[in-house]
Parts: structure tokens; C-alpha cells; sequence
């Protein structure tokens, strides 16, 4: 195992999840008025209503298929009689239509933006690097469905799986784990966790606010008319 292995994948991940969440702190705490979406609705309402739904939908079901998915111990699975390879599939179907789902979304908010004038005028490199982002990380996790069809016995999605729960649990030999995987893998994790990077920096951090959605549901309607 070489280092650059050991380092992308046994140390980075802590780096990326420190930037993470005291990026976040810094930016609520120094700069509260750039804690926003930044919606454009404003600017061009066409296909943004579409879009978005798609796009969050997917995303939503991707985030947390992948929290259950790999933070689940293996001995759950073997307990309840569900074997690796019936798991695969199973994340493979559930995998591909949501991905899908949110591919959809997001080229429909990539052409909206980028079709009118406005938008893209508006637009800043830190949004262009998100969507494109994004868009990288989620064709790479898509690409994974096919390599897994080659591996139909879940061995390289149990080692996954491994890995991650070693990350979360601080033991030294994750990186250990997924030496052997394909690339495809690998390309996808670097950029899954390189998202949680920039995160802070971007528009991003309005997802922080989805805990407070209690207060977000009680709270009076907002209309945006048009001109």
C-alpha cells in the first residue's frame, strides 16, 4: 500500500470532515448574511421549480441510501439473512434511479443557468464549481454500477463498507480495505469527499439549515410574483 493511498484514503478523510464542520462554524460565525441559497428565481423562474424537485429528491435518497448503506455493520445484513450480493443489487437499483433522478435535475439546473443571460451573468465561479462538481462526482458514482454487475458476490462492496466503518470508528488500517478496488471507486470517494472541502465555501451551507425545518414549515408564506 503506498502512501499516497494511505494518505487519500486513511487521512483525508478526517481532514475533509475537520474543514467540514469548523468551515462551517467559521462562515456562520464571520459572514451570516452569505448563509444563503442564492436562489435565482428572481432573475429567470423558467424550469427551476422542475429541477430543483428532481435534484433534491435525488440527492436526499443518494445521501442517505449511502449513510445506511455503508455505515450498516455487515453482521446486520448476515443477521437478517440478506447476503452481500442480494445487498448489491439492491443498492444498485436503488443507486441508479436516484441517481438518475438527480443526474436529471442537475443538468436541468445546468442548461437553465447557463441558457439565460442573467443567470449566468449572476453566476460566480463558486457556483460553477459546485455544479460542476457535483456533476463529476455524480457520472463516477453512476459508472460504479457497471463494474459492480462484473462482481455480483458484493465482496468489493462489503470492503466499502469496511472501509467506512473504520473511518467513522478512527482505526488506523482502513485505507487497508480498498487497495484492490477499481479506480472508478476510488475517483468516486476522492471527489465525494473533496465535496465535503469546499462545502463550507459555497452555497452549500444552506443544507445546515434543513434542522431547522420545523421553524421553516410554521413560519408565513412567501410569494414571489411576477413582475
Amino acid at each position: 500500500m503506498s502512501y499516497l493511498h494511505q494518505f487519500i484514503f486513511g487521512i483525508y478523510p478526517y481532514i475533509a470532515l475537520s474543514i467540514f464542520f469548523f468551515g462551517s462554524l467559521l462562515r456562520f460565525d464571520r459572514e451570516q448574511y452569505s448563509w444563503k441559497t442564492e436562489s435565482s428565481q428572481l432573475l429567470y423562474r423558467g424550469q427551476l421549480r422542475l429541477g430543483n424537485i428532481l435534484f433534491h429528491i435525488g440527492i436526499l435518497g443518494l445521501f442517505f441510501g449511502h449513510l445506511v448503506g455503508l455505515l450498516t455493520p455487515v453482521a446486520f445484513w448476515d443477521y437478517i439473512g440478506i447476503t452481500h450480493g442480494q445487498k448489491q443489487m439492491f443498492a444498485m437499483a436503488a443507486g441508479g434511479i436516484m441517481g438518475l433522478i438527480c443526474l436529471l435535475g442537475l443538468l436541468i439546473l445546468i442548461i437553465r443557468r447557463f441558457s439565460s443571460d442573467r443567470l449566468s451573468t449572476n453566476t460566480t465561479w463558486r457556483d460553477k464549481l459546485v455544479l460542476v462538481w457535483i456533476l463529476i462526482t455524480l457520472l463516477l458514482g453512476l459508472s460504479t454500477i457497471g463494474v459492480s454487475a462484473h462482481h455480483a458476490d458484493g465482496e468489493e462492496m462489503v470492503a466499502l463498507m469496511t472501509w467506512a466503518q473504520h473511518i467513522v470508528t478512527f482505526k488506523a488500517d482502513a485505507a487497508s480495505y480498498i487497495v484492490h478496488a477499481n479506480w472508478v471507486f476510488k475517483a468516486h470517494l476522492f471527489m465525494g469527499m473533496t465535496l465535503f472541502v469546499i462545502f463550507p465555501f459555497t452555497r452549500l451551507v444552506h443544507i445546515w439549515s434543513g434542522f431547522g425545518i420545523l421553524s421553516y414549515l410554521r413560519r408565513t408564506p412567501q410569494l414571489v410574483r411576477r413582475r
